[in-house]
């Protein structure tokens, strides 16, 4: 049973099928099956295992069924919105095989989903070779995105190591279906599209929304179509006076 649990084929084949599963959005206040989940996920997280994808598979059932028998959320919802994406991925794709891209997508969603589910947040849609996410605390996103930046950078494939970059922005978008729409998510897009390999960027809304005493951050120059102009955008990197 040990050996079949850890299972190579078996491991990658349950992440693959949880991947493909519904997930529910935020509660506002902290869910039971949240912090099982939690739980199941730090529960040897060194070792693969087909039992403990199973298990999280299952909570991400439950949710979904949990939040489409109660209704979705139809007004705003205050919420800190990150996006990610690879840098340079487009290029390095053209030269190797669908099986490498494939699994450097597989690792890099793993690495992101874990990080984000391990801070609170909630994955909203991959999106090819980045994410999208929400979170109801400003500090748990902007930790949870350095996180995700250098859990990545710790990767190879064949000699490949990918980089991220990640772009967050708070405010109140709207809730439909198992989406985020409106002007907030498109500001919390620009902002991740204006950021470096392995840099994070935040708003000034995300920055006020947490704890700014932990981090260290510089104004960045930023313009985009569709962003209020006084939008204020700052590189961020958290602290480490211990």
């Amino acid at each position: 049973m040990a050996r079949s649990d850890a299972n190579t084929g078996a491991v990658r084949a349950a992440r693959a099928a949880r991947g493909l599963l519904p997930t529910a959005q935020p509660a506002p206040a902290g869910r039971a099956s949240d912090r099982l989940a939690r739980l199941i996920n730090e529960s040897r997280p060194d070792q693969p295992s087909v039992v403990r994808e199973l298990g999280l598979g299952a909570i991400q059932v439950w949710q979904t069924l949990l939040a489409r028998r109660g209704g979705r959320h139809q007004t705003p919802v205050p919420a800190t919105i990150l996006f990610t994406d690879l840098v340079g991925f487009s290029t390095w794709a053209l030269d190797v095989g669908d099986e490498q891209v494939l699994r450097l997508l597989a690792s890099v969603n793993e690495v992101t989903e874990s990080v984000v589910r391990a801070r609170g947040g909630s994955i909203v849609k991959q999106l090819g070779d980045g994410t999208m996410a929400v979170f109801l605390d400003g500090t748990e996103a902007i930790e949870a995105a350095h996180e995700a930046i250098c859990g990545v950078s710790a990767l190879t494939i064949d000699g490949y190591r990918p980089q991220l970059r990640a772009g967050l922005h708070t405010g109140t978008p709207r809730s439909v279906g198992d989406d985020f729409i409106g002007v907030d998510v498109n500001i919390a897009a620009r902002v991740a599209d204006a950021a470096g390999a392995g840099e994070l960027l935040v708003s000034d809304a995300t920055l006020h929304s947490a704890d700014a005493s932990r981090y260290s951050s510089r104004r960045r120059r930023f313009k985009a179509k569709g962003v209020p102009r006084e939008l204020e955008v700052y590189a961020v990197v958290p602290r480490y006076d211990d």
